[in-house]
């Protein structure tokens, strides 16, 4: 049985990652005000992911960015409602791990470390090695 003073640190983690990922892409469907936003529209989103995957064709990025982005919102759901932890733990730290990587490859290594994604992927990761899941549905 889990330590009590384990679920709660446990449940803020899938809490802040699923939040995480869906407020970028709340951004990328124009949700944030322009002020807050770094894609603002699905299309720009495109383009920076182009930029990311500048060495595939262009209907192999375009297809990842939807890719990416469609994970990028069930993980997250599965996280909050405590479904298949394990599976979305795991996929977001790959996720987040490859977008980190594309990010260093393509601008450098600043710009994962200010977007905080080697972070999200290692939490991901942290999260998915745990044995038991607090507050979840399986």
């Amino acid at each position: 049985m889990m330590n009590v003073s384990h679920k709660f640190p446990q449940l803020f983690l899938r809490l802040a990652l699923s939040i995480t990922m869906l407020s970028a892409v709340a951004d990328r469907f124009g949700c944030w005000a322009a002020e807050y936003s770094s894609w603002g529209s699905m299309a720009n989103f495109e383009a920076y992911t182009r930029k990311l995957t500048f060495f595939l064709p262009e209907v192999l990025s375009t297809l990842s960015a939807y890719v990416a982005t469609g994970l990028e919102i069930l993980f997250p759901l599965m996280l909050i409602v405590g479904y298949k932890i394990k599976i979305a733990a795991y996929g977001s730290s790959l996720l987040l791990l490859v977008f980190a990587a594309s990010m260093t490859i393509s601008l450098g290594p600043k710009a994962p470390l200010d977007y905080s994604v080697w972070i999200g992927s290692a939490a991901a990761l942290l999260l998915a090695a745990q044995k038991e899941y607090a507050f979840c549905l399986d």
